[in-house]
């Protein structure tokens, strides 16, 4: 019996994780139509629109040409390494998923140390960019590796404080929860979003996710006029696509987190009206992944939208916002929500 158990639960676990891993891969590719499209119609433009209805099949497409094309390597670059970096970044980039919880009822992380495994993933994404950089051989790329791990060494110190804010929170309004569980964050969210409560923090994240995923106007590791492409210069076909897949599976990832963090997670603005805590399981699943997957597209569309409105920032500004505008005012948000938190209890 406890065998079958054992197998039952596994089953289910791999089957559950398979489907995400479908959801996510197919959101990453499509993402890539939506950033075209979204772009087309920002400048008054059409857009894909050749291969299937509406262009649909663009980024089926896309995979087939990079599927064909021919895998160029470097005569003096390093291969395995070369070869591992864009693995590596798809890798990560899917690990920091298993961390958001689709529903009161689902989630694949369990651990006790949620938020501390996502901030081991996300600082590991330096060495995929950096490895990238390095391995090639190449000035560019070697430059674009280098800018990468300034700027992701940067932007990870206000990310971490801006998380602090959110954990601090969260352990004042459910202090018999775990706050570092994204499951307790999300539930301590029932009255009130913590984007209301805690708007500081909510805008020292965004920016530093902006940074830790390289999307415009913090795109300096990859910045053509500069560097040519920057770490990924000297790759080609499916390798060049790999880094595709994982920045638009970050872009998704950071949108999940931040509508976990900041707005409620599968929680809705009238949950409590409806009674949604006396329904079925299932169709509780139903409607908070439902909720969960159009804040993550509206915030997907956000990262699309600033991309194709903002210019790219000089280096030099980008770090000083880093150091000296966002890192200032993650810390003090924090002082100031520990003092208040502190006066109310």
């Amino acid at each position: 019996m406890a065998f079958a158990y054992i197998c039952g639960v596994s089953i289910a676990f791999w089957l559950t994780l398979g489907g995400l891993l479908v959801v996510f891969f197919t959101l990453a590719a499509y993402a890539t139509l939506a950033e075209r499209k979204i772009s087309a119609w920002i400048q008054d433009r059409v857009g894909p629109n050749r291969v299937g209805f509406w262009g649909l099949l663009q980024p089926l497409a896309d995979v087939l040409k990079l599927v064909f094309k021919e895998s160029f390597q470097p005569s003096r670059s390093y291969q395995l390494l070369q070869i591992a970096a864009p693995v590596l970044m798809v890798t990560l980039a899917m690990g920091a998923l298993a961390i958001v919880p689709l529903s009161p009822h689902l989630q694949l992380f369990s651990g006790s140390v949620g938020i501390l495994y996502l901030l081991g993933v996300l600082s590991m994404g330096v060495y995929g960019l950096s490895l990238a950089g390095w391995a090639t051989g190449s000035k560019y790329s070697l430059l674009g590796g280098l800018r990468s791990g300034a700027q992701v060494v940067s932007y990870e110190l206000s990310l971490g404080a801006a998380l602090l804010s959110v954990l601090l929170i969260t352990a004042f309004l459910a202090p018999n929860s775990n706050p570092l569980l994204p499951h307790s964050i999300v539930e301590a969210q029932r009255h009130g979003w913590f984007v209301l409560l805690n708007p500081i923090g909510f805008i020292v994240y965004v920016i530093a996710a902006f940074a830790e995923t390289n999307r415009a106007p913090f795109d300096l590791v990859e910045a053509e006029q500069e560097i040519v492409g920057g770490y990924h210069t000297e790759y080609s076909a499916i390798r060049f696509g790999a880094f595709f897949v994982a920045e638009y599976m970050n872009m998704i990832t950071a949108s999940a987190l931040i509508s976990t963090f900041f707005f409620g997670g599968y929680l809705s603005p009238f949950d409590s009206l409806i009674g949604v805590q006396n329904w079925q399981p299932v169709w509780q699943n139903v409607w908070g992944i439902s909720w969960l997957l159009v804040k993550t597209l509206f915030w997907a569309f956000v990262f699309i939208w600033v991309r194709w409105t903002l210019p790219r920032f000089r280096y030099d500004q980008l770090m000083r916002i880093g150091w000296k505008v966002l890192l200032p005012l993650g810390v003090a948000n924090l002082a100031i929500l520990s003092g208040l938190l502190l006066l109310t209890r």
